[in-house]
């Protein structure tokens, strides 16, 4: 049923969208506006933020079976096809307005799942360190420098250089819990 999510080991989208599941995504779809069948390829690759695109192979036959059931119909833009919604798409997805609706928290549910995991697998490669604003990383690193610069010349003075890093650490603790100030 079209294109997989990746190569992170949660299969395919395929089993979450039945042949009519996609035949209801697409129309609401062209009920939001008219597309074409690359148009809505892309937008359906963008809802779940690149982890399915439908392909041509599975999208033009929808369409197809669409306009013979007179729910769509195509209209000429150059050597492309626009689709639009009929009277008929319009009264058939409101008769089925709330599986159309399921089927497009599900996309969005799996594009979330699916967001998540990746985020926290990113986080592990970084060693689990939270991500910073550039500026702040870099004033990090400056001070990771710093300090390993001052242990080089004077191991001794580990000590004093732990007590500076953890009081800073608290003083921006205690920071982030008052209130701030009007």
């Amino acid at each position: 049923m079209g294109g997989g999510m990746g190569d992170d080991g949660e299969g395919r989208i395929g089993r979450f969208l039945l042949q009519g599941d996609l035949r209801l995504l697409v129309l609401s779809l062209i009920e939001q506006e008219p597309r074409h069948g690359y148009e809505l390829i892309k937008h359906v690759e963008e809802m779940t933020q690149g982890f399915y695109a439908p392909s041509p192979g599975v999208i033009y036959p929808t369409l197809s079976y669409l306009e013979e059931a007179g729910y769509i119909q195509a209209e000429s833009d150059g050597n492309k096809k626009r689709y639009a919604i009929t009277d008929e798409g319009r009264a058939y997805l409101g008769e089925n307005r709330d599986a159309a609706e399921g089927i497009l928290e599900r996309l969005a549910h799996v594009a979330e799942r699916l967001r998540e995991r990746r985020e926290r697998k990113e986080a592990h490669e970084r060693g689990g360190r939270p991500e910073l604003p550039r500026g702040v990383e870099a004033a990090m690193l400056n001070l990771r420098e710093v300090a390993a610069r001052v242990l080089a010349t004077d191991e001794k003075r580990s000590g004093e250089v732990i007590r500076l890093l953890l009081q800073a650490a608290d003083d921006l603790d205690r920071d982030a819990g008052a209130s701030p100030e009007a």
